[in-house]
């Protein structure tokens, strides 16, 4: 029914809410609906916080708590089987006997799996899945992706000259992205798990990697270093946020700072990666320099590409990154004087919906 359609689009507006708090949590929102009127609405808030359904459930007027048994929650994702930081989902669900739970997704998470729909079953609530579920998978692209491929969501982000150079030839600081496309930056660093940058970028950059010009929090961030050149006065090196040093010296940890020792080898993206996955960092943004951005794209190791395209031009300079193998182009807009060119993976099995809160 096309009013299914609705609440489960009202749902998933919800769960957009959590967005850059969740993680490694999914975003979930929920709806309860009696007689085609909404009598509760909920989504998770936060990490280690109630979940979407409990708070739909909690969100009913004490008025209205009698329909419960006799109404419809519609909810994004599977209902939790375990217990975490919080109690199972569903067995709240089954206590309050409501009617029929409408499911957008299945939960991937191991501990999960199917685990809330057959406890819901048991319990004598009718269950449909599949609603708007390719909706659902694009907004939780980054949770189904660390527990589908064991990995983070991979984001490269570049600014660019109009005549495709990122810096001008001696590798100088040069500001290519407005005001407002950094305002825009700085908010996806609140809503990723981790950022990172070559030894290059970090040198002749000194980047901070924080989100200042946005409220939120901040991400995990990581610089390649293989032997240790960058200097302890590098902005990366404050105490804004976590670091990671990625290099083939030593394994350490002192002031806020983590040295991890990795071989810079053929393996050097794939063990990074696993260190994030057993970290439990469910995104990774790539912001440069053109060397690290291109060994992610030549591995096929990205899912979607954000890149800002200035109104200035350099005679000379370090070209951009080559061609995005296996890309779809899926959004386009002028941000001030620049333009945002938006790109998808297409072997990334969560395609692009229309609608659907980035």
């Amino acid at each position: 029914m096309e009013s299914d359609k609705i609440y489960m689009q009202r749902a998933l507006q919800l769960a957009a809410k959590g967005s850059g708090f969740t993680a490694p949590n999914p975003m979930v929102g929920a709806v309860l609906v009696h007689e085609d009127r909404i009598i509760g609405e909920g989504w998770h808030h936060k990490y280690g916080g109630n979940h979407a359904e409990i708070n739909c459930l909690n969100n009913v007027a004490n008025v209205d708590r009698e329909l419960i048994p006799q109404s419809t929650m519609y909810v994004t994702l599977e209902p939790c089987a375990h217990y975490g930081q919080t109690p199972p989902c569903a067995t709240r669900l089954v206590a309050e006997k409501v009617k029929k739970v409408v499911i957008a997704n299945t939960d991937p998470f191991e501990k999960v799996q199917g685990r809330g729909i057959e406890i819901l079953k048991a319990g004598g609530v009718e269950v449909a899945t599949g609603l708007l579920d390719n909706e659902g998978a694009w907004l939780n692209r980054r949770f189904f992706c660390f527990h589908q491929n064991k990995r983070p969501y991979i984001i490269l982000k570049w600014a660019q000259t109009v005549n495709g150079f990122l810096a001008p030839a001696d590798g100088s600081r040069f500001q290519i992205a407005g005001p407002a496309s950094m305002e825009l930056v700085h908010k996806w660093r609140t809503e990723e798990s981790a950022i990172m940058v070559g030894t290059n970028t970090a040198r002749s950059d000194n980047p901070e990697l924080t989100a200042r010009l946005w409220q939120g929090k901040q991400p995990l961030r990581i610089v390649l270093d293989r032997t240790l050149t960058l200097p302890s006065t590098n902005k990366l090196f404050n105490d804004k946020a976590p670091t990671w040093v990625i290099n083939e010296v030593i394994d350490k940890e002192e002031n806020g700072v983590k040295f991890i020792k990795i071989n810079f080898g053929n393996s050097l993206i794939a063990n990074l990666l696993n260190e994030l996955f057993k970290e439990k960092k469910l995104s990774l943004i790539i912001e440069g320099g053109t060397q690290l951005l291109n060994s992610f794209i030549t591995a096929g190791l990205w899912d979607e590409a954000h890149i800002f395209t200035g109104p200035q031009s350099l005679g000379s300079g370090i070209a951009s990154p080559g061609h995005l193998i296996n890309s779809q182009q899926i959004f386009e807009t002028k941000i001030g004087e620049d333009r945002l060119n938006t790109f998808v993976n297409t072997n990334n099995p969560y395609k692009y919906q229309k609608g659907v809160p980035q």
